[in-house]
């Protein structure tokens, strides 16, 4: 049986999850994702290379990096992920830019306690000022073992694309004005984008879109005006899209928060 429960602290979402058949689609999380395989394997394709995280393992993903994701085998998989809104990452680790995981998995024993103690308290709805205290003792040990990078600048053209995207969600993804704002063919466009990204523009496009939904019923717990704003048919239409990304339907997850 399939199971995702998510619970929100602060600038923190804490996933804990359970499955067997489900697959993920290729996506990517604005945030840093962090988290513990506590049962099974872990299979996913990131960086245009085969992932497996075995029991025990914790898996770092940075903002925006593409990823799908599945258990290895028919024994399914339990595990935890914490999703943290990067300028509260790089607040606690007091760094001005965006840093990035240079490694996708490692086994550390004290690294994973402390994400699994966070992701506790969490889904447990303990108290804010101790999630922090718990989110400070996780980047000390980011810091201390030196798993962690400083950014490469972005494309420029890339992220001229994205920001084109992101200021038109609720309407239908026009290549060719971005296109031509940007000098290139369709089809020149395509392969650059996907190149520096791990995913299409369109399937960039329809991600934006899930995740500005899920900000809007964070926000406003009304799920109606999500699938509005957004420029989904209808709810059907979200919660097909929504769980793809997330395991359960938009009206599931806004069910989780407090």
């Amino acid at each position: 049986m399939e199971k995702f429960i998510y619970k929100k602290s602060a600038d923190i979402t804490a996933l804990s999850a359970s499955m067997r058949d489900f697959t993920y689609i290729k996506h990517s999380h604005k945030e840093y994702a962090i988290g513990v395989t506590l049962r099974g394997i872990q299979q996913y394709n990131l960086d245009g290379s085969l992932q497996l995280s075995y029991q025990n393992g914790v898996m770092l993903f940075n903002p925006e990096q593409a990823h799908d994701g599945r258990a290895h085998d028919d024994a399914g998989l339990d595990y935890v992920m914490l999703y943290i809104e990067p300028q509260s990452l790089l607040e606690v680790m007091e760094k001005k830019d965006i840093i990035r995981f240079s490694t996708p998995i490692v086994y550390d024993n004290k690294l994973q306690q402390r994400i699994l103690s966070l992701s506790n308290a969490i889904l447990s709805e303990k108290d804010e000022a101790l999630c922090s205290e718990l989110l400070v003792s996780i980047t000390d040990i980011l810091i201390q073992t030196n798993l962690s990078t400083d950014n490469k600048k972005e494309h420029a053209l890339i992220r001229k694309a994205k920001d084109m995207i992101h200021s038109n969600l609720e309407n239908v993804l026009k290549l060719e004005e971005i296109c031509k704002e940007l000098n290139l063919s369709k089809f020149q466009f395509i392969r650059l984008f996907k190149a520096h990204t791990g995913i299409s523009p369109y399937q960039y496009f329809l991600n934006c879109k899930i995740e500005r939904a899920k900000q809007l019923i964070e926000k406003s717990r009304d799920i109606y005006a999500a699938v509005a704003e957004c420029g989904f048919v209808d709810l059907t239409h979200l919660n097909k899209h929504f769980k793809s990304v997330y395991g359960t339907t938009a009206f599931e997850y806004m069910s989780h928060l407090n």
